[in-house]
């Protein structure tokens, strides 16, 4: 204000004294009038300057001037350059929420008044089959066409989820959305959505568990709960009380098994894998399992002129990093699978091998029925069963590969299965090179035997 009155005086002055040199007073009052007009225009000059950036304003191209119509631009253009800076800060941080919301394993579309989709991320547009970019302004209705969505939608009834299958579902690999809708604003809604298979499954699995559990479990105990009211309510005589008691007995003793079995399983799930403090003997492993398979063979054909033949490589000495007893577990599971399955007069080859890339594979040949080639993959879930009744028969729980397979995944291992129908299986178990050593007991001299193998007859 004070720089526009000092122009205005010194204006005055200036013209006015002008204005007298050239014609005394009247000069003078003529000049001051003209020096006023000629003020009055260029300050009416510099503000229409000022309007004219308004309209258009950047601070980037702010005009430069003095005094009061100068303070206003400056005014003006720090405020702009304030305004700017919000802008750019707020749409930093919309971008990074979008980012977040990109990341996000659900899916999410937002939707505006009339059902329009106004932005969605990617997981929402694979779950069900949108286009980010194509499909904005399109109704939600118009594209999603599951029945049980386009229900939901038309209901208003938002206050739960539902579900419905996905766009890539297939009856050989289902896939499964969870879907709800979130009401916002002034009747928009938020649609998030989520994939349950895995859910799903498990919960199919937990119940197919329980189920195949139960099942277990109620056969020997109907047998047992026969068997204790038979031995209540008649008199038997020796030899039947003795026949009844040997098969309660072994009803027992058949789910003894299943809960170990069941234990063993949770154990596993519910702990840490194993580290390297802890290295077993495979001569121990082996004589172990070559203890059990042969007890159970002389068990299950006692007669000497239909034996089976068990064949046990001799063993080098190595140890394997890992728990002994999971261990133990898992290679007595698939030698005493082979066992039970493998008829009178078959073979059973239970050896140990080195792999050209530094690997070593416990293995289990034999020469029982076979398997199909449909059961093959499915084989280490628990309770499969490729025959339910001959499973049974042979003392099984259906929970011995689901083992073997659990121990081989902790100790970086793979389980491998190959079966031929009628030729018979081998079964077999691989570890990583970095889990295996010389045993500290090694005899000098022991090397990898021959590929053969040494078979020892039964006794």
């Amino acid at each position: 204000m004070l720089y526009r009155l000092v122009t205005f005086v010194f204006g005055l002055l200036v013209t006015g004294l002008a204005g007298w040199l050239f014609d005394g007073m009247v000069g003078a009052m003529v000049g001051a009038a003209l020096g006023a007009i000629f003020w009055f225009l260029m300050d009416l000059r510099r503000g229409n300057r000022l309007i004219r950036w308004l309209r258009d304003p950047d601070a980037r191209t702010a005009p430069t001037m003095f005094g009061l119509w100068g303070e206003a631009a400056d005014r003006c253009r720090r405020l702009l350059r304030a305004r700017e800076q919000q802008v750019l800060e707020s749409e930093s941080r919309l971008q990074a929420f979008l980012a977040a919301i990109q990341a996000s394993p659900n899916g999410v579309v937002i939707l505006d008044g009339q059902g329009l989709i106004e932005w969605c991320n990617q997981t929402a547009a694979a779950h069900l089959g949108l286009d980010p970019q194509r499909d904005l302004r399109q109704q939600i209705g118009n594209l999603v066409r599951d029945p049980v969505f386009a229900a939901y939608y038309a209901g208003n009834d938002y206050g739960h989820e539902v579900t419905m299958a996905g766009r890539d579902s297939r009856p050989q690999r289902p896939v499964e959305l969870s879907l709800q809708l979130h009401p916002y604003g002034e009747g928009r809604l938020l649609l998030l959505t989520r994939d349950v298979t895995a859910t799903a499954l498990a919960d199919a699995m937990r119940r197919d568990f329980v189920a195949n559990v139960s099942h277990e479990i109620r056969t020997p105990l109907t047998v047992l709960s026969g068997f204790v009211e038979t031995l209540q309510s008649l008199h038997l005589d020796e030899a039947e009380r003795v026949r009844y008691l040997a098969l309660m007995a072994t009803q027992a003793e058949r789910m003894q098994t299943l809960v170990n079995d069941l234990l063993t399983l949770s154990r596993l799930e519910g702990t840490p894998p194993p580290g390297f403090s802890e290295w077993a003997s495979a001569r121990d492993l082996s004589a172990q399992c070559e203890e059990e398979a042969r007890a159970l063979s002389a068990m299950r054909h006692p007669a000497p002129e239909s034996p089976q033949r068990l064949g046990f490589s001799v063993v080098p000495g190595l140890a394997l990093a890992g728990a002994a007893s999971e261990l133990r577990s898992a290679l007595t599971n698939l030698v005493t699978n082979a066992v039970r399955y493998t008829p009178a007069g078959g073979r059973i080859d239970v050896e140990w091998q080195r792999l050209p890339d530094g690997k070593v594979e416990f293995s289990v040949a034999d020469t029982g029925p076979g398997i199909a080639p449909e059961h093959l993959p499915r084989l280490s879930e628990r309770f499969y069963r490729v025959d339910r009744s001959r499973s049974r028969e042979s003392g099984g729980t259906g929970l011995g590969l689901a083992i073997a397979k659990h121990v081989a995944q902790r100790h970086g291992g793979e389980l491998r299965i190959a079966s031929t129908p009628g030729q018979g299986s081998r079964f077999s178990i691989v570890f990583p090179a970095s889990r295996v050593r010389t045993d500290d007991a090694m005899v000098p001299g022991d090397a990898w035997p021959a590929t053969e193998t040494a078979e020892r007859s039964r006794p």
